[in-house]
């Protein structure tokens, strides 16, 4: 049976939109293509040239179009440059397995995390998914830090999981499930209250209770989960 055709939406993360690919999008994939890493590991080619970026983008339209996966482009607000993407993949059984990468002269700036962290939400408050799962090469310390910063929890190693650059590799297997994501989002809510308080309390000399208009409160799961 074939699968229904997907809506890529346009999801508000932070300084950045996560948003459905553009021809206009090239200089991304300029750069990435450049990369030692991001064309061992995704299906960006290797060598640049218009025709390849072209089909590149068209491949992500592809994707939505015969049901296969979500994938988004990450662009800066501010002039909508691209600087990343991320991509959810349905597995079925309402699992979904999410991919992200950066380009170089944009990392340090937090793509990933507010991109992963507005897909993963998305993905489990909208979507009604169960479980999403990322694979992450154990070395790949920023890329481990940032799954762990939007909640994820690490549950294993896959060992010999994924043929690279023509070795067996390794992979991190790191999850999320929603009551994670609620608990997570508790916790850098207080996170976040606690610091207010301890800034007025030492400028008054006084305690202060946190007011609710303080709090972050997680991605409410829709009506029809």
């Amino acid at each position: 049976m074939d699968r229904p055709s997907l809506f890529v939406p346009t999801l508000d993360a932070g300084p950045f939109d996560v948003r459905p690919w553009r021809l206009s999008d090239a200089d991304l994939l300029r750069e990435a293509a450049a990369d030692p890493y991001i064309p061992l590991v995704t299906t960006v080619p290797g060598r640049y040239d218009a025709g390849s970026a072209r089909e590149f983008v068209e491949r992500q339209w592809a994707k939505a179009a015969n049901g296969s996966g979500y994938s988004f482009a990450v662009a800066r607000r501010a002039d909508e440059r691209a600087v990343g993407f991320v991509g959810l993949f349905p597995q079925g059984d309402g699992r979904a397995s999410i991919g992200y990468w950066t380009a170089a002269s944009a990392r340090g700036q937090g793509v990933a995390g507010h991109a992963l962290r507005a897909v993963a939400g998305w993905a489990l408050g909208e979507l009604c998914l169960a479980r999403l799962e990322l694979h992450i090469e154990p070395w790949n310390v920023g890329s481990l830090r940032t799954a762990e910063r939007a909640g994820f929890r690490r549950e294993g190693l896959l060992r010999s999981h994924r043929t690279i650059a023509g070795e067996r590799r390794d992979m991190a297997l790191y999850a999320l499930l929603p009551a994670d994501l609620a608990r997570h989002t508790a916790d850098l809510a207080q996170q976040a209250a606690d610091a207010v308080a301890g800034v007025v309390a030492a400028a008054n000399s006084s305690p202060l209770v946190p007011h609710s208009d303080h709090l972050r409160h997680s991605p409410a799961r829709s009506a029809r989960c």
